[in-house]
């Protein structure tokens, strides 16, 4: 159970001239998982989307406690649309945020994508082998997408 917000659309890169080609456009999905590190994965999508010609969708889930209805989360969405337009305007490419407003990120995720979806995930550079991005990668690799972990230098 999520709410979803479509947040912003922007073009840096010139859009398709046929609506047929605009229909098939392949998308990278890009996870949210901290500032730095999806700065990061958009810069690696980026370089990716333009020798593929693709668009990329920013995707955020904001978790919504129990005793809160999804309609109103602990952060005001105003606040997030306006961080989150600022991190998608680091894409050097055609970029959608997409924000879910949702109890279970990692199921929301799953729900979301499209079958064997492109997810680039970013990361920390840390020496212990389990964080959160790097379970959140192979949750979604199981779930048969696939992944692209960068780490953070």
């Amino acid at each position: 159970m999520a709410l979803e917000k479509v947040l912003t659309s922007k073009t840096r890169s010139p859009a398709p001239t046929a609506p047929s080609e605009a229909d098939h456009t392949l998308n990278i999905s890009v996870v949210f998982t901290s500032v730095e590190s999806t700065i990061m994965a958009l810069r690696k999508a980026g370089a990716l989307a333009t020798s593929l010609n693709a668009q990329i969708t920013l995707l955020v889930t904001q978790i919504v406690p129990y005793p809160l209805p999804l309609e109103s989360p602990p952060v005001l969405l105003d606040w997030n649309e306006r961080r989150f337009h600022t991190i998608a305007a680091e894409s050097p490419v055609e970029t959608t945020v997409r924000i879910y407003l949702c109890r279970d990120g990692v199921e929301t995720l799953k729900n979301s994508l499209p079958p064997k979806s492109l997810v680039v995930i970013g990361g920390r550079q840390v020496w212990w082998p389990f964080t959160r991005e790097k379970r959140l990668a192979m949750q979604l690799r199981h779930a048969g997408h696939e992944v692209i972990y960068t780490k953070t230098e």
